[in-house]
């Protein structure tokens, strides 16, 4: 049981690290259209996938324009997030995490980086996050749930 978490756990941060890495130019920036953001709900199904998004957010992010702020703040924003989508699991609310914290917290030292105004980097942010959550990131809830 625990090789298989582990092995779920490393999947889920290689696959975010790679999905990033291969999509770098739409990845990062104020406009982004972040695709393994969709992974950011599998803490709805696997209480593993928080530590690995965590990882998986931290090895992402050294391709990042901003460097260490992005390193350690965005794996600190998804670390969070994850957790509380984890503890919400049971809720539509859980899909909402992602979005929120990464709207309202990564905007906050994205928007004087690029020099856009707070609320304008938060409402770019949490409209991509959306996008992706509730489609691919549903989805793929829905397909590992069997219900496809």
């Amino acid at each position: 049981m625990k090789t298989n978490r582990l092995a779920r756990a490393s999947i889920i941060a290689g696959a975010y690290v790679v999905i990033t890495y291969i999509l770098q130019p739409i990845s990062f920036g104020p406009i982004q259209l972040r695709i393994s953001e969709a992974l950011t709900v599998l803490p709805i199904l696997y209480p593993e996938a928080v530590p690995a998004l965590f990882i998986g957010v931290m090895l992402a992010n050294l391709w990042s324009p901003l460097g260490l702020v992005d390193i350690f703040g965005g794996s600190i924003v998804t670390l969070i997030s994850a957790y509380v989508t984890y503890r919400l699991r049971g809720s539509v609310l859980a899909y909402l995490s992602p979005v929120l914290f990464n709207a309202i917290l990564v905007s906050i030292y994205l928007h004087p980086v690029f020099g856009w105004p707070y609320w304008m980097t938060a409402l770019s942010i949490g409209v991509s996050e959306a996008i992706v959550v509730f489609t691919l990131g549903y989805q793929l809830v829905k397909f590992l749930r069997g219900k496809v």
